[in-house]
């Protein structure tokens, strides 16, 4: 595979000629390469295995381009297999479009390119088709990425909100507020720093072992707006309330304490490899064992219990008192995910 001659993406890398052509090939085939990409053909062929299919969409413009425990290309194949895990299908496919910004160091995106590939690899789907655009100078935050992806149903399994019952369980699979904390620090904002790293990851072996669980009743991946904003979801489309308890969320002290200096609420920040489950409340505790079972499961916890009344969310604190969540109407986190 030829490599690319420039160094800087231009707006030429982007005009439908020879020098898109090369970047095509020196960077996006090259990475992506599978049996399914014909990087000259409009559209891709897929052979579906079943008529249940699932279909999702996102963008990212995570900024820095690359964090600890990550870089917006592997968060980008992580955040679309997990929305189509945590709804019960499995990942199959992927495509993906590149918004580049002209001046764009070609090895920094070289490297982005390849942690997508990388991640795609490892949650065994493949890029089956996609398309690049150079913006100018100035219109762009180096790299944003557009993805669409296409799952299989796992055959039986119903979830849904529709589904959760008064004295249902809540569970959640890892400490919460871990990619939000780690992205900010990567940022070197207020002249702070810190080791603490993403947890940017395919949610599919937590979503395969939630699946065999009977009871399982819904699963949401907890990205903008984190753990308190799928509690306003599901308190929501319920009418029901979301009881929840400090003192069994799991949040690291890194997490909580730049979170107490700068007045940010972990319950809020994003996460980018975590599941929030809710389950009938016999089968909380094997979904826990199930879970911590395997290294992404380690630490996680039964968190609250969905209750008759008014639709809102519920802190039972570690003192004992209560307080309510409000829904998030501010981000302090811009460009996370």
């Amino acid at each position: 595979m030829k490599a690319l001659d420039d160094d800087y993406i231009s707006l030429a890398h982007g005009n439908g000629g020879r020098y898109m052509r090369e970047l095509i090939d020196a960077i996006f085939a090259h990475h992506l390469d599978n049996p399914h990409l014909d990087t000259r053909a409009d559209a891709a062929g897929l052979l579906l295995a079943s008529p249940d299919v699932m279909v999702t969409t996102d963008g990212f413009t995570v900024k820095p381009l690359e964090f600890p425990g990550g870089s917006i290309g592997s968060l980008a194949v992580h955040g679309t297999v997990n929305d189509l895990a945590v709804a019960g299908a499995v990942p199959a496919w992927l495509t993906v479009n590149a918004f580049i910004e002209e001046g764009l160091e070609v090895a920094l995106l070289d490297r982005l390119v390849a942690a997508l590939g990388a991640a795609a690899r490892e949650a065994g789907v493949a890029v089956v088709a996609g398309d690049t655009k150079v913006v100018q100078r100035g219109e762009g935050g180096g790299l944003y990425l557009a993805t669409t992806g296409i799952g299989l149903r796992r055959p039986g399994l119903d979830l849904g909100l529709d589904r959760i019952r008064a004295g249902d369980r809540l569970l959640v699979s890892g400490p919460v507020g871990d990619h939000g904390i780690a992205v900010m620090l990567a940022r070197e904002q207020f002249g702070l720093r810190g080791d603490l790293h993403s947890d940017s990851a395919s949610v599919l072996p937590l979503a395969d072992a939630a699946t065999s669980v009977p009871g399982l009743r819904f699963m949401r991946d907890p990205t903008r707006g984190g753990l308190a904003t799928v509690c306003h979801d599901i308190a929501a489309a319920t009418a029901r309330e979301v009881r929840l308890d400090a003192a069994a969320v799991p949040i690291r002290e890194s997490v909580q304490s730049v979170c107490d200096m700068l007045g940010y609420d972990p319950l809020y920040l994003a996460c980018e490899g975590r599941v929030v489950a809710v389950v009938a409340d016999d089968a909380a505790a094997a979904l826990l064992a199930a879970w911590r079972a395997l290294p992404s499961g380690a630490d996680s916890a039964i968190i609250g219990r969905v209750t008759q009344g008014p639709a809102r969310v519920v802190l039972r604190t570690e003192l004992g008192g209560e307080r309510l969540l409000d829904e998030l109407e501010d981000d302090p986190l811009p460009r996370i995910c």
